[in-house]
């Protein structure tokens, strides 16, 4: 069998540890072989980016295959960027998303925009041990740079929105792009639409000076507090590479993931029913609003591409996971944190400010555990947690998922970290933290029995 090198995100290692120059020049060579004609290639804003990038690109173009340079963009950017380009085979995004600084990572893009299959990741995992003969020197390809695909990226989520009703509505923002790559993307979204913008973080840092990239509300202090203080209708904060998006309420109130994705769900089926299709991971609020809209809730094992993929094979009209990486089909198959942010600015103009819309929704308490756990120990300490919870109702669709009358625990190992996470959720406060506490205690002794 050929190495794992795929999570459920891309291949991702700290630079110089897991995730070298020469891994990435041996994957760029698979790649290109793979995917083949011309790709597309971009980066986030993370100081090793232009490493991993020119020797992927290196790799690429030494089997004779074209590089188009699309410069620092946001994930989704370059996945519409190659959807909308006939003349792409594929794309390249350098990216570790939330990960710490030292961590980077290579993400593979299908011809229609979709992350890669993961039968697409096992040919490249399979070439890429392989000694892979280079190209002659008269069919080497260049490196073509190309301006431009991140305002075609914005105006492309502004007409997939009543932008006209948003514009007149003269909304105040703040946002925080986490020194990531939405820097230029999404000022330049609020700005066409209208809104006037208070920017935080919002200059290219790759060591994430503000604060780590993922968009948690322990990081999200300083835009809170902006938020409020200036009386903005609402905060809006990305992830590093720009796929995800949270909210924070005018009265300074972090938005979960979760409570994103319920609200646009029920805005969007007030439109058309359907399928709502999202991870096990997700708050049973999803499943709750979604009926109480007219819609049914399919759920999948955790991972974009796989919410993604069956979305398209349902037919769903909205999807999404808990971390606010939400996806519109009538934009692409994919995470998408400028599409969240248009959307949810035209759900509060037409129906009722931000705070409002949350505080109707249905309460439920979850805590969200992350443990260090070396990736060779994830399967034990997984087998560990099944076998202390044998005779109870559990799913097994990713991890497992140990359900209870009044709410559930759900432990998996990170696609993406050495960690490994549990989540607990119940309308009872108490019963959600101490079966979280209680699952955490029995993974942490058995890490270090």
């Amino acid at each position: 069998m050929p190495e794992r090198l795929f999570g459920t995100n891309g291949i991702r290692g700290v630079i110089n540890a897991d995730m070298t120059s020469d891994l990435a020049l041996r994957v760029g060579k698979a790649i290109g072989v793979v995917m083949g004609g011309t790709l597309a290639i971009a980066t986030d804003t993370r100081t090793s980016a232009d490493m991993i990038k020119t020797a992927v690109s290196s790799g690429i173009m030494s089997v004779g295959v074209k590089v188009l340079d699309l410069g620092v963009l946001p994930t989704p950017a370059v996945q519409y960027y190659v959807k909308m380009h006939d003349n792409v085979n594929g794309g390249v995004m350098i990216t570790a998303s939330h990960n710490p600084p030292q961590f980077n990572g290579i993400k593979c893009i299908s011809a229609d925009g979709t992350e890669a299959s993961r039968e697409e990741e096992q040919l490249i995992e399979a070439r890429h041990s392989e000694e892979i003969p280079c190209a002659p020197w008269d069919s080497v390809e260049g490196m073509h740079r190309i301006g431009g695909a991140g305002e075609e990226y914005v105006d492309a989520v502004i007409s997939k929105v009543d932008s006209e009703a948003i514009k007149k509505a003269g909304l105040k923002a703040c946002l925080d792009c986490a020194n990531g790559a939405a820097c230029e993307t999404s000022p330049l979204l609020l700005k066409k639409l209208n809104v006037r913008a208070i920017t935080l973080n919002c200059n290219p840092q790759g060591e994430f000076p503000g604060h780590l990239s993922e968009p948690t509300e322990e990081n999200l202090k300083d835009l809170i507090s902006l938020t409020q203080a200036t009386g903005s209708d609402l905060g809006i904060a990305h992830d590093g590479d720009a796929d995800r998006c949270v909210f924070i309420t005018s009265d300074g109130k972090f938005v979960s993931g979760d409570k994103s994705l319920a609200l646009i769900s029920k805005y969007v089926l007030s439109k058309e029913k359907g399928l709502v299709v999202t991870p096990i991971s997700s708050s049973s609020l999803v499943g709750e609003v979604v009926r109480e809209s007219g819609g049914k809730t399919e759920y999948t094992a955790v991972g974009s591409p796989v919410v993604a993929r069956r979305m398209i094979e349902t037919g769903a009209v909205f999807g999404g996971e808990e971390n606010g990486g939400l996806i519109f089909p009538e934009m692409q198959y994919c995470r998408d944190g400028a599409m969240t942010i248009a959307k949810m600015l035209e759900c509060i103009v037409k129906e009722a400010p931000l705070n409002s819309q949350i505080s109707k929704l249905p309460v439920y308490h979850t805590v969200k555990a992350k443990i260090e756990c070396p990736d060779d120990m994830k399967k034990h300490v997984l087998e560990y947690l099944a076998n202390a919870s044998a005779g109870a109702k559990t799913d097994s669709t990713d991890g497992i998922k140990i359900i209870f009358d009044d709410g559930w625990v759900l432990a998996r190992p990170s696609g993406t970290e050495p960690i490994f996470r549990i989540y607990s959720e119940s309308k009872d406060e108490e019963a959600a933290r101490s079966r979280a506490d209680k699952y955490e205690t029995l993974a942490r002794e058995y890490l270090n029995h």
